[in-house]
């Protein structure tokens, strides 16, 4: 499909600002297609080229693709987009958003991990192979399923890195589904710290996404959205030694926003290390197929 992208050179309106917090602004886009299906990001993963990407949209859809960018480096555009619908366990193709409400989504050897809200469970496809396939297993994710709220649980799977101390674990987030202590429940699916953990809510923000640095710590994407303070994002660390069962877990905010920032829904995130060592983070947002919403894809750098 064609994907018109429309530059976004400053990420303060009316400012010039570059750095915000810990992070530079690097660029923008501003994503439209004239293909109903285009929209509802909930997790962008790129592939080790650092410019294919798979992605998952909320209505059980595949999104595939690769960036493109101008002489300077910066965003411009999409290219190679297909969206092509998820295949259930039953082999089912249609878009049930009931039992197909894809949120999360991780890389690794050979496989395409996806989580999901409702039925909440994490599927693991083949990859390559993955559009085409129903799952190839499930696995346990350990959390009470009694305390998951079914449009409030599994929103981020992550897979960490091989050298890191969770060693290569995927690693599962709540949104805003609490455990006994009203920490957000969390857990570590494989492994050496195997289990399930905790992580402090920042009321009245939600993790909607979460993607691992170099080094094993955790960043997590949170969003909040009232009517009186409006739309808001951040993005926290958390300290790769500090996950581990039974552990709750805060960190520092990296950089906050709200709507005074060229923001929007903000649900995926993803880590790419440049060719030249820097680390960037990339963001998209789900527009939830509205005009009154936009889908964004937002790069930072990450400043040491």
């Amino acid at each position: 499909m064609t994907i018109f992208a429309k530059t976004i050179e400053t990420f303060r309106f009316g400012s010039d600002q570059r750095v915000f917090g810990k992070l530079e602004f690097v660029g923008g886009l501003d994503l439209t297609s004239n293909n109903a299906l285009f929209g509802a990001f909930s997790s962008i993963r790129f592939r080790p080229d650092g410019a294919h990407f798979v992605g998952v949209l909320d209505t059980a859809h595949w999104l595939e693709g690769r960036i493109e960018r101008d002489p300077g480096g910066r965003l411009s555009g999409l290219a190679d987009v297909t969206v092509t619908s998820m295949t259930d366990r039953r082999g089912r193709t249609e878009s049930a958003k009931a039992r197909m409400d894809s949120e999360g989504l991780a890389l690794r050897d050979g496989q395409v991990l996806v989580s999901f809200e409702g039925d909440a469970r994490v599927d693991i496809y083949p990859d390559p192979g993955f559009t085409q396939s129903r799952p190839i297993r499930t696995l346990p994710i350990l959390l009470p399923k009694g305390r998951l709220k079914s449009n409030r649980s599994l929103e981020t799977v992550a897979v960490s890195p091989k050298d890191s101390p969770l060693a290569g674990a995927p690693v599962i987030v709540a949104e805003l589904s609490f455990d006994a202590d009203d920490h957000l429940l969390a857990a570590v699916l494989e492994g050496p710290r195997k289990g399930v953990f905790g992580v402090v809510q920042k009321d009245p923000f939600a993790v909607t996404d979460g993607a691992f640095l170099p080094n094993g710590d955790l960043l997590l994407l949170e969003r909040r959205f009232s009517f009186a303070a409006g739309l808001g994002m951040e993005i926290r660390r958390i300290k790769a030694d500090e996950i581990r069962p039974g552990a709750v877990v805060d960190g520092e905010v990296l950089m906050s926003a709200d709507l005074g920032y060229q923001i929007d829904n903000m649900e995926g995130l993803d880590v790419v290390v440049q060719p030249n060592g820097d680390i960037h983070l990339i963001l998209v947002s789900d527009d939830n197929h509205s005009i009154l919403e936009r889908s964004l894809m937002l790069e930072f750098k990450l400043l040491q």
